[in-house]
């Protein structure tokens, strides 16, 4: 079977520019990567086709070969630009393979640096950073403002973050001429590392800044002002942009991430923008009724009708008297929660007056007089 035209292959015109070949090759690539066409058995002999193409047409004077003789440039050992045997297909197929690695998975990687493309990574971006911060219920319901101390790295003054005594600009790197790589050619595969004279950069300093050893900056604690809003929470994440580590060799700062904890209140409970609170009173105030005062997250207090009967667990609302949510207006509620308490410690004499009390009526539990009907009718279901 003939081999088909290489710009048929990539979908392009004759004339069409470099950037319109790497354009197509990439689309073409992307499409036909075998591992994104596991249902497709022609898919990994298209792929190789694509690179094929691509090999011969990414190079003006490869190109201009193929232009003047079409495939025969490439076969029948005749010379290729560079080299003095013929057209390698094991070694360009691998090289090829590299390149779309680059190309799908680069910018996953960190946008490793590549030739044709301002070589390698001039200068690297600083890490993010994070920071656990804790504060009250009160500060979260109102906001504040808090002063943090944050260990990290920041540009070198003495290079104003060059990296190089004096500010002198560096040098491209001569081991991996730019590319911050290196490869080496095993069998079919091309391995690719990370160049160990520069690091990755593409660039080299002969004179590396005293300071801070060339990377163009040093560790210091910073002091960083940071603002709550009102209506914060557990797990609410506050980023600081460009707050974080600096960039090697005046590369652009990370960020800084404050991840809020807050604290829990011996009064309040908090779901959401709601708060409970549990009251105790007394057997005969909830049984009498009567009022109560209660806390408000704000510092205040508000009072509170308990119904007479009222029963361990009764909720009563107050109506914006919550947390204000994050973003929106409003406050959420707060439910007040009775916990009617047993009295304990009792005296002779108020105990003669419980049982005197209990003596005068059998009628004033209906919760208990309800549980024990069900329960003999348990007993009988199961004589039954």
């Amino acid at each position: 079977m003939a081999k088909r035209d290489f710009y048929e292959v990539l979908g392009v015109e004759r004339g069409a520019s470099e950037d319109e070949i790497k354009k197509a090759y990439r689309k073409k690539a992307k499409e036909l990567h075998p591992d994104r066409n596991s249902d497709n058995p022609n898919a990994e002999d298209q792929f190789k086709e694509v690179n094929e193409a691509y090999d011969a047409l990414k190079d003006p004077e490869r190109k201009a070969a193929y232009d003047r003789f079409g495939h025969a440039a490439f076969e029948g050992g005749g010379p290729r630009p560079g080299q003095g045997g013929g057209f390698n297909q094991q070694g360009d197929f691998a090289s090829a393979f590299s390149d779309v690695f680059d190309d799908l998975f680069g910018d996953f990687m960190g946008g490793r640096g590549r030739p044709g493309g301002g070589g390698g990574r001039r200068a690297a971006r600083g890490s993010d950073l994070r920071y656990n911060l804790r504060i009250s219920l009160e500060n979260a319901f109102k906001g504040t403002q808090k002063t943090i101390n944050v260990p990290t790295s920041v540009q070198c003054d003495t290079c104003d973050g060059s990296g190089a005594e004096g500010g002198a600009e560096p040098t491209t790197c001569p081991t991996c001429s730019g590319m911050g790589k290196v490869r080496a050619q095993q069998g079919f595969f091309t391995v690719e590392r990370t160049c160990p004279t520069c690091g990755g950069l593409g660039q080299h300093i002969k004179n590396p800044c005293k300071s801070c050893g060339g990377q163009g900056r040093v560790e210091k604690d910073r002091s960083l002002s940071v603002n709550i809003p009102a209506g914060v929470e557990t797990g609410t994440r506050i980023r600081l942009s460009g707050e974080g580590e600096a960039g090697l060799r005046g590369g652009p700062a990370g960020d800084l991430y404050i991840f809020i904890e807050v604290e829990p209140h011996p009064l309040f409970e908090r779901e959401g923008a709601d708060l409970f609170c549990r009251v105790p009173v007394s057997m005969t105030s909830a049984a009498l009724g009567g009022d109560i005062e209660v806390p408000t997250i704000d510092g205040g207090r508000s009072r509170v009708k308990i119904p007479a009967g009222a029963q361990s667990g009764k909720q009563m609302r107050l109506r914006g008297k919550g947390m204000p949510p994050l973003r929106g207006p409003g406050n959420g509620d707060m439910f007040i929660e009775l916990a009617v308490e047993t009295p304990v410690n009792l005296s002779s004499r108020q105990k003669e007056l419980l049982k005197e009390f209990d003596d005068l009526g059998k009628d004033n539990s209906p919760g208990s007089k309800d549980f024990f009907s069900r329960v003999k009718n348990f007993w009988d279901g199961m004589k039954g």
